[in-house]
């Protein structure tokens, strides 16, 4: 058994969640800075650019949710073998898991330059956008193989306990995109004035960086990447896709739910879309601290669960909800405060600024609701429920959000598809918590 897996199986759970979320902080500000500087640096060049980048968002979310979905899958099943000491598992089940989500991400860029026009057409893009759009996600597409297997690679090294190797990965990956964005869309020193397209190379070059770290530690460091056990590739396929596929169409309905959002958002116009696409970014960094709590809780729940130790699952799910209350109460008060600011950082139209200001004061109210909902998904997916969780992601954005929404939208304009969206979250949030803590009571003890 390793030194992490020890910790993670033995010393006080308090302790534990804190030293393997706080180098996953580092890692979840490196992706929102990522994000946000994006959104940014575009924003400054107008308001149809930025309107472009926030149509792309729904369809960028989805791929990265085969991605989450993939990574979930191996998460679970290296964090189990892990706190069984099954190495010769371990090898086999990252080995044969990196080629599944090549083979996965090879279809998605097949299948995403074939549909540019018409998908974004179907999500409300105009003839002024659409052009923005398609410089920007000709280029994304091809990078997308950066976007996959770093998330699926750094899921395993995660899943052995190392969370620190992925978040300063992350870290350095929004540095250098922070970096290259302003070179590449304006054109400063020896670089050339590329606009979007510069935006979407500097995204790929920085994933490209993730890539190669991640490929490097599991190889040079951990020495766990194999092929010498193809016969054992269909096994691990089935293995990671009862909870990956699940999981994937988990987290889907976020962007799918999102691209219908979008197209109620279009009727308000491309100003309201590039509002509501810089709230969303916002929205991910003031989640940070619950995002890197999620993150983590597959790992500790797979190797306690592997170690027979379930009591301190259970008090892990509630230090983590009862930390989701404080801190949603307290980045609510902050959002509320100063939403408008904020929006004016990304752009100077009014309309842009109105719906972030609208926005920021109406769902963070949910954000304790909507983290108690995030932790119930993630643990019944690792405790072997993939399908309940995704029933109850499923239930929250089709059942109640979207149907909401829209006639939210009709009875109280662009402001009730945002208080739809809050009340969604506050059912659903304690029904799934109790859900989650009710099904791991009932796993048998294990010694």
């Amino acid at each position: 058994m390793t030194d992490r897996t020890t910790m993670i199986t033995n010393n006080k759970e308090t302790t534990v969640l804190f030293r393997l979320a706080a180098p996953m902080m580092l890692g979840i500000i490196g992706m929102s800075i990522f994000n946000i500087m994006d959104t940014f640096f575009v924003g400054q060049l107008g308001t149809v650019e930025l309107a472009a980048l926030s149509f792309t968002f729904p369809v960028i979310l989805i791929v990265s949710s085969v991605s989450h979905g993939l990574g979930m899958g191996m998460t679970a099943a290296v964090s189990k073998a892990a706190g069984g000491n099954d190495r010769k598992k371990l090898k086999n089940i990252i080995s044969w898991g990196l080629v599944l989500s090549l083979l996965i991400v090879a279809l998605v860029v097949i299948l995403g330059q074939l549909t540019i026009e018409p998908l974004f057409r179907a999500l409300g893009a105009d003839d002024l956008t659409l052009p923005v759009i398609k410089e920007y996600m000709r280029i994304w597409y091809f990078g997308a193989i950066f976007v996959v297997l770093p998330m699926v690679g750094n899921a395993a090294i995660r899943g052995l306990g190392d969370t620190k190797i992925p978040s300063i990965v992350m870290l350095v990956a929004a540095i250098t995109n922070t970096i290259l964005d302003p070179l590449l869309i304006f054109g400063i020193g020896p670089f050339p004035e590329l606009g979007v397209q510069g935006a979407a190379i500097a995204t790929v070059i920085a994933r490209g960086l993730t890539f190669i770290v991640s490929l490097w530690v599991l190889i040079k460091r951990e020495k766990i990447i194999s092929f010498v056990n193809p016969s054992k590739a269909i096994e691990v396929w089935k293995e990671l896709s009862f909870v990956a596929i699940p999981n994937m169409l988990a987290k889907m309905t976020i962007p799918l739910g999102a691209a219908i959002i979008t197209r109620f958002i279009a009727s308000y116009g491309r100003e309201s879309v590039a509002g509501f696409g810089v709230a969303g970014r916002l929205e991910m960094f003031a989640l940070m601290p619950v995002m890197a709590l999620s993150s983590i809780i597959p790992v500790f729940i797979g190797q306690n669960l592997g170690a027979g130790k379930k009591n301190r699952v259970l008090n892990a799910l509630k230090i983590s909800g009862i930390f989701s209350l404080f801190y949603g109460i307290s980045i609510y008060i902050i959002l509320l405060l100063s939403g408008g600011f904020l929006g004016g950082l990304f752009n100077d139209n009014e309309k842009v600024i109105e719906v972030v200001t609208i926005y920021l004061s109406i769902v963070p109210l949910a954000y304790f609701f909507r983290s108690l909902m995030d932790l119930s998904t993630t643990s019944l997916s690792v405790t072997g429920k993939p399908i309940q969780a995704a029933f109850i992601s499923l239930i929250q954005m089709f059942v109640l959000y979207i149907p909401m929404a829209f006639f939210g939208s009709r009875l109280f304009g662009i402001q009730g598809i945002f208080i739809a969206l809050a009340i969604s979250l506050l059912l659903i949030g304690p029904l799934s918590f109790y859900m989650a803590r009710r099904y791991i009571k009932k796993l048998p003890m294990q010694n």
